[in-house]
């Protein structure tokens, strides 16, 4: 496994907070703290109560889960799965208005594994009602790769009955949000926010 070596350095000369752990592995603080609160990542306690990681510790987790280490850019990669061309190109439209986002859009499951490799995405925007595939499926699949089960999965449906939401939920993904997508509720898991403009 290659290593940036400006990270591994600057790592090497002192504990990590969940933060900068959070940058290496590219996911966000809260699953590095949920991960240390299960057991899973090993943490060091400050007197004051704060976790800490030593750098061989992190390395040794991201090779046990396939994870590749390297430095993370101030931008969250959004993969858009969905059949529908016009929900793909109205979130494509709307997330250039977000600071740091970078998209990919998919709209068929192939091109959806294809992408989801290549893109490496933080955070995916998955339709559960797609031919060939369905978003059912495509969510156990990245469940089950050890290298992208810890990806975020919002699913997005135009049937949100019970037995759906239910069903996806179970699969992996964190949330079912109904179409036409309220963007403000998206923003809002995403921890996003609008770019300012100028007066």
């Amino acid at each position: 496994m290659q290593v940036n070596s400006v990270v591994k350095d600057a790592a090497l000369k002192k504990l990590l907070t969940p933060n900068e752990v959070a940058e290496i592995l590219l996911v966000s603080p809260t699953t590095v703290r949920f991960w240390a609160h299960k057991g899973a990542l090993k943490a060091l306690t400050t007197p004051g109560g704060h976790r800490r990681f030593n750098y061989e510790d992190v390395e040794a987790f991201a090779h046990s889960r396939g994870m590749d280490l390297q430095r993370k850019t101030n931008t969250t990669r959004i993969l858009i799965v969905d059949d529908e061309v016009v929900l793909g190109e109205f979130l494509v439209e709307f997330f250039k208005s977000i600071e740091g986002v970078e998209t990919e859009v998919a709209n068929y499951s192939f091109e959806a594994g294809l992408k989801y490799k290549s893109f490496k995405p933080q955070v995916v925007l998955l339709d559960i009602m797609m031919p060939g595939l369905n978003g059912f499926q495509v969510c156990k699949m990245m469940k089950a790769d050890p290298a992208y089960k810890d990806v975020r999965v919002i699913a997005m449906t135009g049937y949100p009955s019970a037995e759906n939401i239910e069903k996806i939920l179970a699969a992996g993904a964190e949330v079912c949000m109904e179409k036409p997508i309220d963007t403000e509720q998206l923003l809002s898991l995403l921890e996003l926010k609008v770019k300012k403009t100028g007066n």
